[in-house]
């Protein structure tokens, strides 16, 4: 069970933003999936926890840059057309670390 946990989770971290560029961005594809690839430093605020990684620990609402307020940020940079690629990426990403939640 944790082997596709481990996939789930990696998968939907780097092969499904690729799908999305390709699908929704297909003239530069490579450059938004470069982009949302940039969204998981979004992942910085885990080094600020104790331990830093926790398998059995859900991410969202627990770092700061996962909180509920931060996604209502991300929700936000949804409107301006300059910053809708990056909001897309970190929202994407918390719905990975959500899916993520469903199986711990």
């Amino acid at each position: 069970m944790e082997i596709l946990r481990f996939i789930s989770h990696y998968g939907m971290h780097f092969l499904a933003p690729g799908v999305l560029a390709y699908l929704f961005f297909n003239e530069q594809w490579i450059k938004v999936w470069f982009i949302f690839i940039l969204t998981m430093l979004v992942d910085v605020d885990h080094l600020i926890a104790n331990p830093i990684f926790d398998a059995t620990r859900c991410s969202i609402n627990y770092h700061p840059l996962h909180s509920y307020y931060a996604i209502g940020v991300y929700l936000i940079l949804l409107v301006p057309f300059k910053t809708r690629i990056i909001a897309i990426g970190l929202l994407f990403h918390m719905l990975t670390d959500a899916i993520d939640c469903l199986w711990i």
